[in-house]
């Protein structure tokens, strides 16, 4: 095994700890609170730089969330344009009321 050969593997185990480890604690975060829906895609990334099924996970996790926040301002948009007050009933005049 050459210098180089070692530096890989202790870079690629390093880099497999470190990932395992935000991505585990990003996991536990969605139980526990914490800003669970940051740390796993950050997890997720760091594992990236080692293997193709991290970088496909974070692919998909960022087309969601693109889908999420896609929706999500549709509905605040659509929540937006709605006349002022909303769909309050009217109320009755003292004329209706007797």
């Amino acid at each position: 095994m050459t210098g180089n050969n070692a530096y890989r593997w202790a870079k690629r185990i390093v880099i497999t700890v470190v990932g395992f480890t935000v991505l585990l604690a990003g996991i536990v975060m969605i139980v526990l609170p914490g800003p669970a829906f940051v740390v796993i895609p950050i997890g997720l990334g760091i594992l990236g730089l080692e293997f193709a099924w991290a970088r496909l996970w974070l692919r998909k996790v960022k087309q969601k969330g693109q889908e999420l926040t896609r929706n999500a301002r549709s509905a605040i948009g659509s929540y937006n344009s709605r006349p002022a007050g909303g769909n309050i009933p009217p109320t009755k005049t003292d004329s209706e009321k007797s």
